[in-house]
């Protein structure tokens, strides 16, 4: 590793603490695929079995699945899960494919930055409008693109910091073991 000490140690605890975050995050997007199903289950149940058919599953699913879809989004960010084009990396020299990450993590973190900043946006404007079957202000509706978004922001920008300090990030070891380096 090229960084000083002082500087290692710092990084480290960052990146625990976001390995930490990320892990709940995930922990959490799986919680709400379970909640998710079970509400659909009922839903089904009671439609089909019951013959009543409860008016807020449907929607109470679909913000459920908001939550675990942009929390698991951004989760795949950081553990580097996403689907990406590296055929041309394959052919770069190694000075360049630094290069091009690099760049793809500032296209990633600008993308984060528009859903944290047209998600604030929607939020705001339909904050005094109700979800009528749930009782919930408008804005709950954008909170996960917002939320997945800052998530998106910081992962992105913990990968750019590590890899501006010297760290590889882009090998197969997970950066959560960068306190392993030191």
């Amino acid at each position: 590793m090229s960084t000083s000490r002082s500087i290692d140690r710092p990084l480290a605890a960052v990146s625990r603490a976001l390995s930490v975050t990320s892990r709940v995050a995930l922990y959490l997007a799986g919680l709400g695929l379970v909640t998710m199903t079970a509400v659909v289950a009922w839903q089904v149940f009671s439609r089909y079995v019951l013959n009543n058919s409860p008016s807020w599953t449907e929607a109470t699913s679909i913000q459920v699945m908001s939550w675990f879809i942009f929390l698991g989004a951004a989760v795949g960010v950081r553990e580097r899960f996403h689907m990406g084009f590296d055929v041309l990396l394959y052919v770069l020299p190694p000075s360049a494919k630094v290069w091009l990450r690099g760049l793809a993590d500032l296209a990633v973190f600008a993308f984060g930055v528009g859903m944290v900043g047209y998600g604030l946006q929607l939020i705001i404007q339909t904050w005094s409008a109700i979800i009528p079957v749930l009782g919930l202000p408008g804005g709950f509706n954008y909170m996960p693109v917002t939320t997945g978004g800052l998530l998106i922001c910081i992962f992105t920008l913990e990968r750019i910091v590590l890899r501006l300090a010297g760290v590889d990030v882009d090998s197969e070891a997970d950066v959560a073991h960068v306190s392993e380096a030191q």
